[in-house]
């Protein structure tokens, strides 16, 4: 008595498969190239970041001095016994670069933590 060998396969078996799931966590260790636009996708958004704090402080800074230049008679005018421009310069500056430093420094790591959870996810 001889029996026949069976083979059994399933019948997805011959159908081509999907390349296995490569997450961006592993381009980006690997430093491929969409790794590395990855990375650069990243370190654009904080330089748009830093940018926009630079310019916007700039910007403050010299409307005080466009003032001053356009208006001189804004020099002239007392509050506490100092002019506006220096009390501007002197006590107003300085708070609000504090705040603005803050913001930006949240908004960068709030960059970091969506591209880190973005890149290791399955």
């Amino acid at each position: 008595m001889t029996s026949e060998r069976v083979r059994v396969v399933h019948p997805r078996t011959e159908a081509a498969r999907r390349p296995p799931h490569r997450p961006p966590s592993r381009d980006i260790e690997e430093q491929t190239e969409l790794g590395r636009w990855y990375v650069a996708s990243l370190m654009r958004s904080q330089r748009r970041l830093a940018l926009l704090v630079t310019v916007g402080g700039v910007g403050g800074l010299m409307l005080v001095a466009l003032l001053s230049a356009v208006l001189p008679a804004w020099t002239t005018w007392r509050l506490f016994g100092m002019s506006v421009p220096w009390l501007i310069l002197g006590l107003v500056v300085y708070p609000v670069m504090i705040i603005v430093a803050a913001l930006a420094v949240r908004r960068a790591e709030r960059n970091e933590k969506a591209f880190t959870d973005w890149a290791r996810r399955p």
